[in-house]
This record gives structure tokens, C-alpha cells and sequence, in this order.
């Protein structure tokens, strides 16, 4: 039996919560964790160096000068890799895919192991439900620091709440997201995870 301590609104131990053993007390595998990880990193990695081929410069439409009696060298165009502005060969594009696959059973399973870790970590915080009045941050501010310090906290409700979405921008360090959502990069980026009751039974729902 897993078992997690529960908080009410206000930040006060209200009793304790049953885990489901086959997502909270699964056996971890580092190495399929690292894995998966390496994996999603690839999928979000922008293309962002791009050069242009020669067929992209713009100009050269015309030889430079004519072909014979100048004593220089013969050119074509101004547009060619041996000129300076001219274009580049073999240079970094940003059409190059270097995102790679991963198996829905093995992503599953390691976001069961990094909840896992959370438990016996001591890192996962469940809170009857959190609501921020008005979006104000100073109320969830509040909560917040006393539940998990100024540690970098995953904060994962059942739905997309707008109010507390709004409130948890301005917090430094802290991260908003569906239960629906969930992901191994989000997880190992913050050191706390904040979980609210209705999220843990999607959360059971959707990755069981």
C-alpha cells in the first residue's frame, strides 16, 4: 500500500491519500528513464541554424564579367560557395528531423517510474484541490512556500484552470499542467510535484 499525505487548501495536513500501487510503486529502470528522456528532448529540439545554398542567394543573376581577356579567373556568378555573401555547401539546414520515435508502452512506464521516485523521495505533495481567487498570486504564492519552499514545483490539476494557471505565472519556479499532460521532461525538471486529489484519479484514468 502506497500511501501520501494529504494538505487541504490552506497548506494543512488533512490525513492521508491511497496511491495506486501500478503507477506509484512501479520498479525504476534509470536507464529506460534516461531513454525516454533523451527521446522527448529530441522531439522539442528547435532547427533554428539554417544557411543558404546557392540556389537561395539572392543576386548573380549575370556573370560578373566576361569570360576571356580580363586575366582573372572565370566566374558565373557572384552567388557561388568560393565567393564571399555567396552560398554555403554542406551548411546546417532546418529541415532536418531530429526528433526519434518511442514506444507508447515504454514512455508510459517511465513517467510511472519518475512518479515512483516522487513518492519515495519524499517530492510529491496532494492537495485536496488548490484555486486562486481572482487569479491572485499571492494567495497561491503563499501555499505554495509553505508546501514545497522556493523548490521548482510542478503544480498538475485535473483540468486546464484558468485562474490558477494566470496566478502561477507569476511565480518564479513553478509550472502549470493538465493531468492529461503528463511527461518524464516536466517531472525531472522540478523538484516538486503538487498534485491535486481530482488529478490523481485522471491521472489513474489515463495512465494505467
Amino acid at each position: 500500500m502506497v500511501e501520501a499525505k494529504l494538505y487541504n487548501q490552506a497548506g494543512d495536513e488533512n490525513g492521508t491519500i491511497q496511491l495506486p500501487e501500478s503507477i506509484f510503486a512501479v520498479v525504476i529502470k534509470p536507464a529506460l528513464i534516461r531513454e525516454v528522456a533523451d527521446i522527448l528532448e529530441s522531439q522539442r529540439r528547435p532547427n533554428l541554424a539554417h544557411v543558404k545554398t546557392r540556389s537561395e542567394v539572392r543576386g548573380g543573376g549575370r556573370k560578373p564579367w566576361r569570360q576571356k581577356g580580363t586575366g582573372r579567373a572565370r566566374h558565373g556568378s557572384i552567388r557561388s560557395p568560393l565567393w564571399r555573401g555567396g552560398g554555403v555547401v554542406f551548411g546546417p539546414r532546418n529541415v532536418i528531423n531530429h526528433s526519434r520515435k518511442v514506444n507508447q508502452k515504454a514512455k508510459n512506464l517511465a513517467l510511472k517510474m519518475v512518479l515512483t521516485n516522487k513518492v519515495q523521495a519524499g517530492k510529491l505533495v496532494v492537495m485536496e484541490n488548490i484555486d486562486a481567487k481572482e487569479g491572485k498570486t499571492k494567495d497561491l504564492a503563499k501555499v505554495l512556500t509553505k508546501l514545497t519552499g522556493r523548490s521548482r514545483t510542478l503544480v498538475v490539476m485535473d483540468s486546464g484552470k484558468t485562474q490558477v494557471v494566470r496566478a502561477a505565472k507569476n511565480i518564479k519556479r513553478v509550472t502549470t499542467l493538465p493531468a492529461s499532460s503528463l511527461n518524464v521532461l516536466d517531472l525531472l525538471k522540478n523538484a516538486y510535484l503538487l498534485v491535486t486529489k481530482p488529478a490523481l484519479d485522471k491521472i489513474e484514468k489515463t495512465y494505467k
